[in-house]
């Protein structure tokens, strides 16, 4: 019984079962007990690895394709380099390095982190010192930017449906007074959420939305309808929505039970890019994909850049090089079922990679 289940399991005895969306906030950010602020997420150590965490080579290649949207944007003396969900800072530190070769886009770069987690800010810090940190995309100043979202979108908490009968309900979380149990919620408003393309299920389809992703999507978009700025977001999703039950837990690099020790274990679920796109480009802001990942990071030089790093080297650090690379682009790695998205405003020339 994790301190979080208690609190979860007298909250629902006290005023009934939960949406999936707010037990998914509860576990990954309760500002006592969530999984951002008490546990040790990243690396072998930790329950999974990114790809900024597999190889140096993931953050310079992104770099160099901010360095070029910096470019295309014509240079401006000043923007904002933001990066959604930092993790401990890898990602971001990989990048100004590598695109820190492109004469003044260190200069003219402020670097934001949307990051809500005390305990990775702090190893934020020592990675890129002069960040700045906020809660929200919303509180960084307007102006030209650049957004980096790789593995933010998947952890944004998610609302699920289920057809019976021939009705939509959502699913939700309940207790038997000693654990918590899924449940069906009663029939709401809320199943106008689903996406037409999805409502046509047979009984027992499940369809997933993501209300907050959209929202996240409105913030960026904003920010491209009034100054120049581009946006690369990394996941691990669908390129066009499904029926499906994609939410999961994920503790010492295994799968688990999500319902079993909240607060203990990481809590994400695919993300709908199609969604995603079509929100953008609704709002009038460019959308270019999504496209799988390890066909992006070919295309912008990833396979390039590892041949330069092995040349000279012996053969064990030969093979480790040629072993990163394929983790990260091998379609039986991370390669097929990463997506990458970018998004930018109007008038910009077509993104590397796309």
């Amino acid at each position: 019984m994790t301190p979080l289940k208690s609190l979860l399991i007298k909250r629902i005895e006290a005023t009934g079962p939960i949406t999936i969306a707010d037990y998914m906030a509860e576990c990954l950010m309760h500002p006592a007990y969530g999984y951002y602020q008490q546990e040790r997420v990243f690396g072998v150590d930790g329950d999974f690895i990114t790809a900024p965490e597999v190889s140096q080579m993931f953050g310079e290649m992104l770099g160099l394709w901010c360095a070029d949207r910096w470019i295309a944007m014509g240079k401006p003396a000043s923007f904002h380099f933001i990066e959604l969900g930092p993790g401990r800072g890898t990602l971001m530190a990989d990048m100004l390095r590598a695109a820190s070769s492109v004469a003044e886009f260190r200069t003219a770069t402020q670097v934001h982190f949307v990051e809500t987690s005390l305990q990775l800010r702090a190893m934020q810090k020592t990675k890129v010192p002069d960040a700045h940190w906020h809660d929200t995309l919303s509180q960084i100043p307007d102006g030209p930017s650049i957004i980096v979202a790789n593995e933010f979108f998947d952890a944004l908490p998610i609302r699920q449906f289920e057809k019976r009968d021939g009705e939509w309900f959502e699913r939700g979380v309940s207790t038997d007074g000693r654990d918590l149990i899924p449940a069906l919620l009663p029939t709401t408003t809320a199943s106008v959420l689903i996406p037409e393309a999805l409502r046509a299920g047979a009984d027992g389809a499940i369809a997933e939305v993501c209300p907050a992703a959209l929202s996240v999507i409105g913030d960026i978009t904003e920010r491209a309808s009034t100054a120049p700025g581009a946006a690369l977001i990394l996941d691990y999703g669908y390129l066009k929505s499904t029926h499906g039950d994609s939410f999961q837990a994920l503790k010492a690099h295994k799968y688990v039970d999500p319902f079993q020790k909240p607060g203990k274990a990481d809590l994400t679920a695919h993300v709908a890019f199609d969604q995603l796109a079509q929100a953008a480009r609704e709002k009038g802001v460019n959308a270019f994909g999504a496209t799988e990942q390890g066909t992006f990071l070919m295309g912008i030089g990833l396979g390039a850049r590892a041949q330069q790093l092995a040349n000279g080297q012996d053969a064990n650090k030969q093979s480790g090089i040629l072993a990163e690379l394929k983790r990260l682009t091998a379609p039986e790695a991370m390669g097929q079922l990463f997506k990458v998205l970018a998004l930018q405003s109007p008038g910009l020339t077509t993104p590397p990679g796309f």
